[in-house]
């Protein structure tokens, strides 16, 4: 993992710092991509630069706008867009299933503006970037709270400088997280299309309830699914409210 550097804006920073700040916005945000002057924030921009908008908020407008929406909210999976969500907001990997599922639930029923302001307006986020800090990956380093596992999950979403997040569609993450497993670390050079392993071998799901069962009834359903499906079955059930008890590789 790369060294990263922080971006802060101070009421007294200089014209050129707060330019730097936006460039560091954009890049984190969205993902490392190229940014075309007709898709930039430019009310937003001045904005700041004026001392009118907080580092903080300008990273909600960012987060908010049809260029984030576009790209990852409509054309990924609900998985690959929540674990985007805490790359490129929180600056980490999704700690656990019931967090992802958390998330997924609040798409679902409160919709895309709320799953964004729930990153930025948590506190963990103010505790870690407050109102003038640029989010940056904190993978690379122990945080309070945050389990050991993180670091290798964090390198599978964040491959250098050089990675663009909506090159890659597929989730990277639901089996190591589905299963509370740790990443295999491989060469950055590796093939992210979601051909790895765990899309090779065969998986049961074991999941109880959902919004379809009698609310006196409690009912357990097991599903055996192919590891490349899994992001569709998982989703499936968060749909329905199910709530996953146990992913186990069927030997």
């Amino acid at each position: 993992m790369v060294a990263t550097y922080t971006y802060e804006l101070w009421a007294t920073s200089e014209a050129d710092e707060a330019q730097s700040v936006i460039r560091a916005v954009y890049k984190q945000v969205l993902g490392n991509p190229h940014v075309m002057d007709s898709e930039r924030l430019i009310s937003a921009e001045s904005k700041l630069i004026n001392g009118n908008l907080s580092v903080r908020e300008f990273v909600r407008e960012v987060a908010k706008s049809s260029f984030y929406r576009s790209r990852y909210f409509e054309k990924c999976p609900p998985y690959r867009f929540v674990e985007l969500n805490f790359k490129h907001l929180l600056g980490r990997a999704p700690q656990s299933q019931e967090e992802i599922s958390e998330h997924i639930r609040r798409c679902i029923e409160d919709g895309y503006e709320a799953e964004i302001d729930s990153y930025i307006d948590s506190d963990e986020y103010q505790s870690a970037f407050g109102d003038s800090i640029v989010p940056y990956s904190r993978g690379n380093s122990t945080q309070v709270g945050q389990k050991q596992i993180g670091y290798n999950r964090m390198f599978t979403l964040d491959r250098g400088p050089s990675q663009v997040s909506s090159a890659v569609t597929a989730s990277q993450l639901v089996y190591a997280v589905a299963t509370n497993s740790t990443n295999k670390i491989t060469p950055a050079s590796v093939n992210f299309g979601g051909s790895g392993e765990a899309n090779k071998k065969t998986f049961k799901i074991v999941v109880q309830g959902s919004k379809f069962d009698s609310p006196r009834r409690r009912s357990t359903t097991t599903y055996t699914v192919a590891g490349d499906n899994m992001t569709f079955q998982i989703q499936r059930i968060n749909r329905t409210s199910g709530k996953i008890i146990s992913i186990t590789e069927v030997v």
